[in-house]
């Protein structure tokens, strides 16, 4: 994988010349202080945020122990002109979008919205799973991840990517594994689940997703090896979601990239005895319940009583908190007192 490969499937340089292929969505370039704000880890309250109300206490120190512990927190910055700009975007947009940067979506970090999405009405929203995003952050912070070139980095200019808010079902969702512009393999992409209808539409999916590529990607895209995601809508229409570099650093889903990069072993869902009579793409989906898989996604979580404190959600969660460091405090102190010379 070239770094010049990753740089093509950024969004703002593919999206012109596919972008009636796929969902409608707006480019803003980043200001400099908002992707500082974005790399910064501090615990930070999110721009925007309502502040935590402590007017329920039980007593007068616990509200001040309480207003101690939010002063220690760095409230995060405005960004009036973005925000107005944003916005403006959103509502463009119809109101609700998908955000991402130039080539992530925050898709690890759907856990700490309110509604358990990525669905965003405000920069408020989009701040939020953006500084809780792994995926995120490697943007940042490593784009050019795995890439076997030695040459300098070429210069990012990072974008937010506003894409207007569709309700996919992702049982429809596939990705498609391009090698010198022919597919070699499609994997279904919310692998971690059973979809009946995938097996009994197999033939269907496959020569849809083949006649899209062939239509509308096929020597049009700046790579001859690239991943592509799709999506067939419940008409049998196929529409382009996404590109992503062929290497390591994109997810293989139900292959191997040593299978994908070999060519050896790359077989459908077949028996050995059908994988002779394969022809096309190899085409792999969970076949039953029994090979359901947790998402991977899950290992990004938290509890939920942790997020609290650290956002400064919930006060008598901080208040008791508070108590338990000052209880273990003076516990510590009265032994050391014990202990004598």
């Amino acid at each position: 994988m070239k770094k010049e490969q990753v740089v093509n499937c950024q969004f703002s340089v593919w999206y012109p010349l596919f972008k009636k292929h796929t969902i409608k969505s707006l480019i803003l370039p980043i200001p400099q202080n908002v992707i500082d704000y974005l790399f910064d880890d501090g615990t930070l309250v999110v721009s925007g945020s309502s502040q935590t109300q402590t007017n329920n206490s039980d007593s007068d120190e616990e509200d001040v122990q309480v207003c101690v512990w939010l002063s220690e927190i760095r409230l995060a910055p405005e960004f009036p002109e973005f925000k107005i700009r944003v916005q403006e975007a959103i509502n463009v947009l119809g109101g609700r979008v998908f955000p991402k940067l130039n080539w992530s979506a925050p898709r690890d970090a759907n856990w700490i919205a309110l509604n358990s999405s990525l669905q965003c009405q405000s920069l408020c929203d989009i701040f939020l799973l953006f500084k809780s995003s792994d995926f995120i952050t490697h943007d940042l912070t490593q784009p050019f991840l795995h890439c076997s070139d030695d040459s300098p980095d070429p210069t990012i200019n990072y974008e937010l990517v506003l894409r207007k808010w569709s309700e996919l079902i992702p049982g429809a969702e596939f990705r498609c594994f391009v090698k010198e512009n022919k597919i070699i393999a499609i994997s279904q992409r919310d692998y971690t689940q059973h979809y009946q209808h995938i097996a009994k539409q197999e033939d269907s999916i496959s020569s849809a997703i083949l006649e899209f590529f062939r239509d509308h990607i096929q020597y049009q895209f700046p790579d001859e090896d690239f991943v592509l995601d799709v999506y067939r809508d419940s008409s049998g229409r196929v529409w382009l979601i996404d590109f992503n570099p062929f290497g390591e650093v994109t997810d293989s889903f139900l292959f191997t990239w040593e299978e994908l990069t070999s060519g050896k072993n790359l077989t459908a869902n077949q028996t050995q005895e059908d994988t002779a009579l394969q022809e096309g793409p190899a085409f792999r989906y969970t076949t039953s319940e029994v090979t359901v898989q947790p998402s991977p996604c899950l290992s990004y979580r938290i509890p939920r009583d942790f997020l609290d404190l650290t956002t400064g959600e919930d006060a008598y969660k901080l208040i008791d908190f508070l108590k338990l460091k000052k209880g273990q405090q003076e516990e510590e102190e009265s032994d050391e007192e014990g202990e004598g010379p």
